[in-house]
This record gives C-alpha cells, structure tokens and sequence, in this order.
C-alpha cells in the first residue's frame, strides 16, 4: 500500500517526528560507557508511554524476526546494524551504538535511526557514520516532486560507493503513514529516472546503512539482530519525510 497524506495530517506527522527525534536525541546524551542497552529500552518506554503514543516494535512480527519484538528501541552495537535486540549489555569505551526507533502519536507514525561512539571514537567510525550522514542528506536533495524512487536511491547510492562502502540491497527505506512500513521501498542504490513518481504528501523513511567492508548479513541467535559476516563495524542514519510541494520537510530532524 502506498499512502498519501492529506494536509490535514501533516501537522501530525511533525508532532510523532518529533517526539522520535526528542527520544533518539535525549538517549544520545544519556548513554555513557556503563550504560546498559536494557536502560536505554526502559528510558524509550517511559517516554513513549508518557507522550500517550504507541510503540512500533514491541509486537511487531514480520516475516524475517522471531516472533513479536517485545522491545520500543532497536540497539545495535559494533558489528550488528539493524534490527539490534536489547539485551543485558554494558556498553563500553569505543563502542559503536546504533539506535533506531519507530513510534505512532496521532494515528501518524515516525521512524529515525543514528549512529554515535560512546567515549573515544575510532577515525574509521567517524568516517562511516559521516558517510551515512551525507548519503542521508542526498537523498532526501532529491525527495522532491517529479522525481522518482530512484532518483533518491540513486543519490544515496552515490555518496556510499565514492566513500568506499559495499551496499547491501536486502533492507532499505520505505513508505510510512498510518502504519511503519508500507510501499514504496527505496533502496540504498538505483537508476534515477525508476520507479514510483514523487508527489506531495508521500511520506517516506530514508535509511543509508553501511558495514565497513562486506554487504552480507547474518542473522543473531536472538533471531533479530542484524550482523555484518565478517564482524566489521557498521552505520546507520535515518530520517522520515515528507514531500511537499518545494521539497522534502523532514519530520524527525534532531536540534542537535
């Protein structure tokens, strides 16, 4: 299904946008070495629960997890990229926290993901999160009316390929309204010109991800967490938008 928001809830989808990026933001200054990934999940509960809005993930179920999520906050460390399961974890100096959170407030959902070192960050680190980051900001360039999917996948694809990163097709954007996932899926390389024509009020949720020096997967014991095969590091960066008429208005930009 490919959603259209009315104008009527775009002020909705910026009210839910920015309650993901109060969330991702305020556990980004809380997390310090020590911190363990089961706070951070119980930190993302409280505030979701206190805003009156609905977590995406606790019983979300998809084909590729194991059974409902049970959990409001994706935390993947080091080598796990996406889908991370909290678990009793310490995190310590120089790890690599991705954290990627999903939320519904007003029947509008949001989705955002960053990726920061907790103490002393490696060069190398900072060089993929960096790259994510721009991949990031050239996709939504070119989220504007008459473009097409592939023109956004297009321009991701771009900046991680002349970074030096491989790009792994499996897992990419999406649509998001009423819902967390829905079509169009957007992935993190294409031809411009391709695929779903852009139109205002299509919301999309756009998420470069990279793992420094291999684009295969593999999936955790826990039945959800995401690794790259052979243990390098990995990045993730994403933003929910909204086409308008001038653009792409993003609903989950973080004031810091």
């Amino acid at each position: 299904m490919i959603e259209i928001l009315p104008p009527s809830k775009i002020p909705l989808a910026r009210k839910s946008g920015a309650l993901v990026a109060e969330i991702l933001q305020t556990v980004r200054e809380r997390a310090t070495v020590g911190t363990n990934l089961l706070e951070i999940d119980e930190w993302t509960k409280d505030i979701i629960l206190g805003a009156g809005a609905t977590s995406c993930y606790v019983d979300y179920a998809p084909s590729f997890g194991r059974g409902p999520f049970g959990h409001y906050i994706c935390t993947s460390v080091n080598d796990a990229v996406l889908h991370g399961l909290p678990h009793d974890y310490a995190l310590a100096d120089g790890d690599l926290l991705t954290l990627d959170l999903a939320v519904i407030l007003g029947g509008v959902a949001a989705d955002s993901a960053i990726s920061f070192v907790v103490g002393d960050p490696r060069k190398e680190d900072t060089a993929m999160i960096d790259a994510t980051e721009r991949a990031l900001a050239a996709g939504i360039a070119a989220a504007r009316p008459g473009n097409k999917i592939g023109d956004i996948s297009h321009a991701i694809g771009t900046v991680l390929r002349e970074a030096g990163y491989p790009i792994n097709m499996q897992f990419g954007g999406h649509g998001i309204g009423s819902t967390m996932h829905q079509d169009p899926h957007v992935s993190n390389s294409g031809r411009p010109g391709r695929g779903y024509g852009l139109r205002p009020g299509l919301m999309l949720a756009l998420e470069p991800w990279i793992m420094e020096d291999t684009d295969e997967l593999v999936t955790d014991d826990d039945g959800w967490t995401l690794r790259s095969t052979t243990g390098c590091r990995t990045a993730h960066s994403e933003h929910t938008v909204v086409i308008t008429d001038d653009g792409a208005e993003i609903m989950t930009l973080r004031s810091s």
